[in-house]
């Protein structure tokens, strides 16, 4: 079981990136949140989740352990494989699902492409007693320098905002000098 990987970023796209290793070089497919939260520095720790299968091996990376654990509630919900529970994880924080979870919101969880309302209120009665037991942490495992656009950006998502457009309205705003809550402001006025 490969549960992290510590090393060098070859490449980095919104799906997947490369870390080399000891001279190996994984491929590890990652969530939006992961990428957002992926800094441009070389050196980089991200947890993993490592799925075998018949026909591939594959890694699933996470900035967080607590989205790793997330993602390993939803891949234990029939219906549910790595990846839609990757779309999932793409389209809300571990901490919106949570949330959509405990609070049986099943039109947040339905919202998600792939997942039909069946699918949402399987996902809320297997996992609501388990979010109960999660804690999320605010500890940020990449040595980066754009907390502000990251924070402005889940905060305007969890307010209903497209993830693509919110990302594209901080683009054009931020030098890497701004708050977080000028970033939400100049994001808003865009938006």
């Amino acid at each position: 079981m490969i549960t992290h990987l510590n090393g060098k970023l070859i490449e980095k796209n919104p799906t997947t990136i490369i870390v080399e290793c000891g001279g190996v070089g994984y491929e590890v497919k990652i969530s939006l949140t992961t990428f957002s939260a992926i800094g441009s520095d070389e050196s980089i720790k991200i947890f993993t989740q490592h799925i075998v299968r018949e026909d591939a091996q594959l890694l699933y990376g996470f900035a967080t352990k607590e989205e790793r654990e997330m993602f390993n509630h939803l891949i234990s919900v029939s219906g549910i494989g790595p990846n839609t529970a990757m779309i999932m994880l793409s389209s809300l924080t571990p901490e919106e699902v949570a949330h959509a979870i405990q609070s049986d919101d099943v039109k947040t969880i339905q919202g998600v492409k792939g997942i039909g309302i069946k699918t949402a209120q399987r996902v809320i009665i297997d996992l609501k007693d388990k979010m109960l037991k999660m804690a999320f942490s605010t500890e940020n495992v990449f040595v980066q320098n754009n907390t502000n656009r990251f924070d402005a950006l889940t905060a305007l998502v969890s307010l209903g905002f497209d993830k693509k457009s919110v990302e594209k309205a901080i683009d054009k705003i931020s030098t890497g000098e701004e708050t977080v809550e000028q970033l939400i402001k100049q994001a808003l006025k865009i938006l």
